[in-house]
């Protein structure tokens, strides 16, 4: 198979969950390119939209749905109507996020609910919905979380004091390998990608405040761009990546590397 074709994506349908803004839409639009239909949720459905309305230049189709992942019959209803529109479900994206900065002395009780609710649970609850689709269909397929390099470890305080958020992207990482590994038989490749830090809305004041100390620590000595992603993404989306699983693909400008 010709290397181009191992990276095309045509004929293909994916989820990307949080598509609307950030890192989801950089990864929607790269699949677009590669010539994914691609389907759009969040709570914002107006931003999913916009987004879905740029996709269609690329000539793919889309769908922009509303959902709050963290709620089982939204996911179901975004799984029920992308397989009522394309037939099936070949990629899913699980990209929707939220977090919350205070020291751990400090931090609220609903705000750490909220943050595993949306990071952790979610990311179950929309794995178990396309899963079922892609195990009964025997179609297999592939999911990609997305995790963060402040789930690989510590994170110094002064540049990050978000214990919820961090703690969420490690259970996502642990989440992953164990998805790999019991729905590999199913021929569904489970990976996670853990981006350093982009310039993103849930990430603006964190730069804001911390942005040089970021920087000092990261080898390339700059943020993650519009494009970083995207290659990842569709490596992992593709039929590049049909022999990896259980994978967490660090994009992250050597920040993890020291």
């Amino acid at each position: 198979m010709h290397v181009h074709e191992l990276f095309d994506l045509t004929g293909k349908t994916a989820i990307v969950t949080g598509g609307g803004r950030g890192l989801g839409e950089q990864i929607a639009i790269g699949f677009a390119e590669a010539g994914a239909n691609v389907v759009l949720c969040s709570r914002k459905v107006e931003a999913c939209q916009q987004v879905a309305t740029h996709l269609q230049e690329y000539g793919v189709q889309t769908l922009a749905l509303s959902c709050d992942i963290a709620n089982p019959d939204d996911v179901q209803h975004v799984v029920t109507e992308t397989v009522a529109h394309f037939g099936t479900i070949d990629i899913l994206v699980n990209n929707s996020g939220a977090t919350w900065g205070a020291p751990v002395t400090d931090m609220p009780l609903d705000a750490w609910k909220k943050v595993m609710d949306t990071n952790v649970t979610g990311t179950f609850l929309m794995s178990q919905a396309v899963g079922r689709v892609m195990i009964e269909r025997k179609s297999g397929g592939k999911i990609i979380n997305i995790a963060s390099v402040a789930g690989l470890g510590g994170v110094d305080p002064r540049a990050m004091d978000a214990i919820g958020y961090n703690t969420s992207k490690g259970a996502v990482i642990t989440f992953t390998k164990d998805l790999a590994v019991k729905w590999g038989p199913h021929h569904i490749n489970v990976n996670a990608i853990a981006p350093g830090f982009f310039p993103t809305k849930m990430s603006k004041a964190l730069i804001e405040r911390g942005g040089d100390l970021l920087l000092a620590g990261t080898p390339l000595r700059r943020f993650g761009s519009d494009d970083d992603l995207k290659g990842a993404a569709v490596f992992l989306a593709s039929r590049a990546s049909d022999y990896v699983t259980g994978d967490v693909l660090i994009v992250d400008g050597g920040q993890s590397a020291q």
